[in-house]
């Protein structure tokens, strides 16, 4: 599936990951996301865009073979959208490549008898175009959604491979139920 194009953006989030320090690292790939994105210079295979009618779609576009990071992209349907989660302890950069996106960050307040956990939203954007942002835990929880009537795609890197997280459901009093949630490929 590699062209020119998508081996020269892994060349370079290659590069950016050599440090292994994600402070480093996520200021770096947010950076060639939004060029490469921004300056038109990342065309993606059409196949990669297509909405899924079940739920969001994730494709695989890269695994680095030293697992150091991931890169998947995100289809994201009219009213598509995830519930509050993490991301199991790996960073993460996400980019919008099409559409515009809402993401709404929490601040997880701790933790109440019987597991279940309290959050504060801190805030909410939209994204368009080559806009990007980064995540490294422990400040990654939020909810990415779907911001406009047609299709969005977002171009997701992760510190390693991201085959799981918790996502949040609520429950009584402002409470939310942590819940494992295995993540695939959409084909």
């Amino acid at each position: 599936m590699q062209n020119a194009f998508i081996s020269r953006l892994v060349a370079r989030i290659d590069a950016a990951v050599a440090s292994g320090d994600p402070a480093r690292i996520c200021p770096a790939v947010k950076s060639i996301l939004t060029e490469e994105v921004g300056g038109g210079r990342l065309p993606l295979p059409a196949a990669l865009l297509v909405p899924a009618r079940e739920g969001y779609a994730r494709r695989l576009l890269h695994r680095d073979p030293n697992a150091r990071y991931s890169i998947v992209v995100m289809v994201w349907g009219q009213g598509q959208g995830t519930p509050i989660h993490d991301h199991a302890g790996l960073w993460c950069v996400e980019c919008v490549f099409q559409g515009r996106i809402r993401v709404t960050s929490y601040d997880l307040l701790g933790e109440e008898p019987g597991g279940r956990v309290r959050f504060r939203q801190e805030g909410t954007l939209t994204a368009g175009l080559a806009e990007a942002g980064a995540l490294i835990p422990p400040w990654d929880y939020h909810v990415i959604e779907n911001a406009d009537p047609g299709p969005a795609v977002t171009i997701h890197v992760y510190g390693g491979e991201m085959d799981g997280c918790h996502s949040f459901a609520p429950v009584e009093g402002g409470l939310y139920e942590r819940r494992w949630k295995a993540l695939g490929y959409t084909r």
